[in-house]
C-alpha cells in the first residue's frame, strides 16, 4: 500500500459520521421543504462551506485553481446529477418508511458500486474484495427486513433505486478525480466537491424557480436548520472525495456500511432501545465484512 493508503479508512469514517448526522437533519426538513427543497438544502447551503474548504487548500499548498480537462466534465456531470436524484429518491422513500429501514435499502449501493466501479474505472474488485461486500451487505439487508413486517414495495424500490444512484454517483466523482490528474489528491477532491456542488445549487435553483419559487422562499425562511444540514453535507463531502481519491469507490462505500452501525449505537445508548437477536446478526455480518475488506484490500 501507498503512504495515503490506510487514509482513506480515517476519511470514510469522519464522512460516515458527518453523513448519519446530515440525514437525519435533512429528514426533518422534507415536513417543511418538501422533497426536492429539502434535497436542495444539502447542496445549495453546502456550497458556501466547499468554498471555505478550497480556500484553505489552496493557501495551505501555495497553489492557484486547478484547469480541468474536457474529459472531467462528463464525469462531475453524473456525478452531480446522479446524486440530486439519489437523494430526491431517499427522502421520498423516507416520507413512506421509516429512517432505519430505508437508509438499510440504501446500504445495498456497494454492490453497484463494485460493479460499476470494474466496468466504467477498471477498479479492480478481488474475490476477498467482492465476499467482503455480500457479506456486509447481507448484514445491512437482515437489520432491515424484519419478519413480521409488510414490506412496502413502492418505498422498497425508492430506497433500491436511491442506492443504485447513490453508485453511480459515487463512481462519477471518482472519475472527476482521477481525471483531474493533479499531485495533491487533496486539491483533486476538493476541487471537485466545489464544482459538483456549484453544479447542483445552480440547476436546483432554477428548476425551482421556474417550477415552485414558494419552495426557495421557504428555504430562505428555514436558513437556521439549513445551514446545519448544508455544513454537515459539505463536511462528509469534503471526506468521501478525498477517500474516493486514494481508494476505489467500492471499498469506500463498502466502509461506509458502519453508518448503519453508528445508527444503532445512537439507537441503544441516546434512546435506551435495545438490539434484537436479528439486529445482533446484522451488526456481526457487517463487523466481518468490514475486517474482511481490510484485510483484503
Amino acid at each position: 500500500m501507498s503512504d495515503t493508503g490506510w487514509l482513506w479508512v480515517v476519511f470514510t469514517l469522519i464522512a460516515a459520521a458527518a453523513q448519519t448526522v446530515r440525514n437525519a437533519t435533512q429528514r426533518e426538513l422534507t415536513a417543511k421543504l418538501g422533497t426536492v427543497g429539502a434535497t436542495h438544502v444539502r447542496f445549495l447551503f453546502g456550497f458556501p462551506f466547499s468554498l471555505v474548504f478550497l480556500a484553505g487548500v489552496m493557501i495551505a499548498l501555495g497553489q492557484g485553481l486547478p484547469r480541468p480537462p474536457l474529459v472531467f466534465w462528463p464525469w462531475v456531470l453524473d456525478g452531480a446529477l446522479a446524486q440530486i436524484a439519489a437523494t430526491a429518491l431517499m427522502l421520498a422513500a423516507m416520507n413512506d418508511r421509516s429512517f432505519v429501514v430505508i437508509y438499510a435499502y440504501i446500504k445495498t449501493e456497494p454492490v453497484h458500486v463494485a460493479l460499476l466501479g470494474l466496468i466504467f474505472l477498471g477498479d479492480i474488485v478481488t474475490p476477498a474484495m467482492a465476499v467482503a461486500i455480500l457479506i456486509a451487505t447481507t448484514g445491512v439487508v437482515i437489520m432491515a427486513l424484519k419478519p413480521g413486517t409488510r414490506m412496502d414495495v413502492h418505498a422498497t424500490l425508492l430506497g433500491l433505486a436511491a442506492g443504485a444512484m447513490f453508485g453511480l454517483s459515487a463512481i462519477g466523482y471518482r472519475g472527476a478525480i482521477l481525471s483531474l490528474g493533479l499531485p495533491s489528491f487533496v486539491m483533486t477532491a476538493t476541487f471537485t466537491l466545489v464544482v459538483g456542488l456549484l453544479l447542483q445549487s445552480a440547476l436546483l435553483s432554477l428548476y425551482l424557480w421556474l417550477r415552485n419559487p414558494a419552495v426557495l422562499s421557504a428555504i430562505v425562511r428555514a436558513w437556521r436548520p439549513s445551514l446545519l444540514a448544508g455544513f454537515m453535507g459539505a463536511l462528509a463531502s469534503q471526506f468521501w472525495f478525498l477517500a474516493f481519491a486514494v481508494a476505489s469507490a467500492a471499498s469506500v462505500r463498502t466502509l461506509a456500511l458502519v453508518e448503519v452501525l453508528f445508527a444503532q449505537a445512537i439507537s441503544l445508548f441516546v434512546f435506551r432501545q435495545p438490539t434484537t437477536a436479528r439486529e445482533g446478526i446484522g451488526i456481526v455480518l457487517i463487523v466481518v465484512g468490514v475486517v474482511l475488506l481490510l484485510w483484503a484490500y
